[in-house]
């Protein structure tokens, strides 16, 4: 049999969180069982919850609860375990969900990343430095040879991957297919210039059900990845392209929405379970998420918790932490500390907004992580790489490491 202990954090008077804990358990399991008879309580004893361990955390009214619950109870699928542990109960006052445990036994019903961080390196022949990722800016409303500039200059940047916005949905103007038959020509076009590939990355939308045929149909116009909206689709929905055989594709999972679910310190799921850990087991091969540096940040310790949960020794392949929002060259010192090498740096306005354009934002971004590699301060490595240069004039220098 196998369990899965969920930890809670909950708010409540000191002396009241065991009596607490017991009614959770009971609660989200058999319902009762103090009044049960003898034999009703030998026959459900398999399908309660079991309160694992109560702590207090400060004299605030904070505790964190872990309760396990039985297999019996539910399908091995993230709705049904959700359900399960945190249905009802996320509308019950102040409670977060901080992690859940799987136990082996349930482990082996999800698949993992197909291609993993090893995979996707393999992809664009890139083994020793992080990836460097570039992002479509402003393509509302733009045709497809707008797309097609874009792309293009990006990936004579030399960015190794580049994505579609995430609200770049099914239009007119781009429509899906062509947007892939376009990157493909167009990203052939600059391999035979540059001897580099560069993976597009097309964001696929629409009705559930249709998705995955339309995955398919990426896969036969040969799409290089996808990129996917889980938080508004669902983690069951990112499993079952993921599983599929004839989708085989890399996915990136893009945290839109996930702020609703995890944003409230008091409410919700932490980041490092719906970023981090959810999104490996079902299937991403990239988690995006907002790095700690820009406007729209997450905390550190939020972070390099995603990126721990994304890369900790685990069954499976080990998924690309992304950090996003606020990227520009400077920081890619702060990024390598962070982050370390097996990470993807997500660069937008970092990119489009150089001097020189997307090309020269993709130059500057590389030389920084060379120069980083290689223990150069940035700053002696623009004397000899203009793109370099011009980034650290207009972000304002070189960024002191901290942390």
């Amino acid at each position: 049999m196998g369990e899965v202990i969920a930890t809670y954090a909950v708010s409540g008077k000191s002396g009241t969180f065991e009596k607490k804990a017991e009614g959770i358990a009971l609660g989200l399991t058999v319902g009762s069982w103090t009044d049960l008879p003898l034999l009703e309580k030998e026959q459900l004893q398999k399908y309660k919850g079991r309160v694992v361990n109560v702590k207090e955390l400060d004299e605030e009214g904070r505790a964190e609860i872990q309760i396990a619950y039985p297999s019996w109870n539910y399908s091995n699928d993230l709705p049904a375990i959700l359900t399960t542990v945190f249905g009802k109960l996320s509308l019950d006052g102040q409670v977060k969900l901080k992690d859940l445990e799987f136990s082996e036994e349930l482990k082996k019903g999800y698949p993992g990343p197909r291609f993993g961080i090893e995979g996707i390196r393999e992809k664009v022949n890139v083994h020793d430095r992080p990836l460097l990722m570039s992002i479509f800016k402003g393509v509302i409303g733009r045709d497809l040879d707008y797309l097609k500039d874009q792309l293009k200059a990006q990936a004579l940047g030399g960015v190794d991957l580049v994505k579609d916005d995430e609200i770049l949905f099914e239009n007119e103007l781009t429509p899906f297919v062509e947007r892939i038959k376009a990157g493909r020509k167009v990203l052939r076009e600059v391999e035979e210039i540059t001897g580099k590939r560069t993976l597009y990355a097309v964001n696929i939308t629409g009705r559930t059900s249709e998705l995955k045929e339309k995955a398919r149909r990426a896969k036969e116009l040969g799409a290089d990845a996808l990129l996917f909206n889980v938080f508004t689709y669902g983690l069951d929905m990112l499993q079952e392209l993921r599983e599929d055989g004839d989708i085989n594709l890399p996915i990136m999972a893009h945290p839109s929405f996930s702020g609703a679910i995890a944003a409230s310190p008091m409410f919700g799921v932490s980041y490092s379970l719906l970023l981090g850990k959810f999104l490996r087991m079902t299937g991403a091969d990239f988690s995006l998420f907002p790095s700690p540096y820009g406007s729209v940040a997450l905390e550190k310790e939020q972070t390099i918790s995603i990126k721990e949960e994304l890369t900790k020794s685990d069954r499976f392949k080990q998924t690309f932490p992304v950090p996003s929002a606020g990227i520009h060259p400077a920081l890619v010192p702060q990024l390598l500390k962070d982050f370390g090498s097996d990470c993807v740096i997500n660069a937008g306005g970092g990119v489009h907004g150089h001097p020189d354009g997307a090309e020269g934002g993709g130059k500057a971004f590389l030389q920084a992580i060379t120069a980083t590699l290689e223990n150069t301060p940035l700053s002696h490595a623009a004397a000899d790489h203009f793109e370099l240069r011009s980034a650290l004039r207009l972000w304002g220098g070189e960024v002191k490491v901290s942390g």
